[in-house]
């Protein structure tokens, strides 16, 4: 039984993850996710020769990247100090219950200049769904009740690198909309990509036929397109990083510059 503390479920998300596989997976975002990973690391002009990849369908990725060394996502990432050039955590980071320890295993693993880089669900992933359903909660229920798992928005996750420990930090995203018949087959997808909700605090009990009804009629109302379909987002934030080096570029000391701004700029100054 995991600590009442941890955010996920590690079990319930094993689970979800085991039921996509064995009823028909959807692994469209993995690819997208995979497939921009990999033209990163054309524009890098450097050989990756000891690559890991942290997380699941680890087949996805190497199909669009590389042969790589395997681990899962779980709490304690069990990579060998030093032994890797390149970490990829794929598409599972926004499920840890430590994420800054999960990116510092992942650079402690890497030997020096060896490369970091997450790609994770950001803080506009599924807004639809999510303001919905608390509408829908909120007019039928009372209340609101965790539906949908939490994911911080680009700013934040973007400071996770840093405290990592990785040098030269860069942090940024994609949004992809994908269209659905109705919000139910949008939900039944999300179970196919093994991201239903795994938070220890939600509800245990099932959701009540009103509230879903409910929920569906205000995603229509609020952001249904004109054919009568409606949208979902999905932002994937990509964390790069790097193991520090002492042949990595430094900034300079503060008031080390030979040129004035005003000189830069061709400013008068007086």
């Amino acid at each position: 039984m995991q600590p009442s503390q941890h955010l996920f479920n590690r079990d319930i998300l094993v689970q979800h993850r085991r039921r996509a596989t064995a009823n028909g997976l959807a692994d469209f975002l993995h690819r997208e996710a995979a497939a921009q990973v990999s033209e990163r690391l054309q524009e890098i002009n450097k050989s990756f020769t000891k690559p890991a990849f942290v997380g699941w369908l680890p087949e996805v990725w190497q199909s669009e990247i590389m042969p790589m060394a395997v681990v899962d996502d779980t709490d304690t990432i069990p990579l060998q100090v030093g032994a890797h050039n390149l970490v990829i955590h794929g598409l599972s980071l926004h499920n840890a219950n430590d994420p800054v320890g999960q990116l510092v295993q992942a650079r402690r693993s890497l030997e020096p200049d060896g490369l970091m880089i997450a790609a994770l669900f950001g803080g506009q992933t599924l807004h639809e769904l999510r303001s919905s359903f608390a509408e829908a909660e909120a007019e039928i229920e009372g209340g609101m009740s965790p539906r949908i798992n939490p994911m911080g928005d680009i700013r934040d996750l973007g400071g996770l690198i840093g405290r990592a420990g990785l040098a030269l930090p860069v942090a940024d995203s994609q949004r992809l909309t994908v269209t659905y018949e109705t919000p139910m087959h949008l939900m039944r997808d999300l179970r196919a990509m093994g991201e239903a909700n795994c938070l220890t605090g939600r509800r245990k009990t099932f959701l009540r036929r009103a509230t879903m009804d409910r929920m569906a009629e205000i995603y229509q109302n609020n952001f249904g397109q004109t054919d009568g379909r409606i949208p979902a987002t999905f932002e994937i934030v990509f964390l790069t990083g790097w193991a520090p080096s002492a042949t990595q570029p430094k900034p300079l000391r503060p008031g080390s510059a030979t040129a004035s701004l005003a000189e830069a700029l061709r400013i008068d100054e007086t």
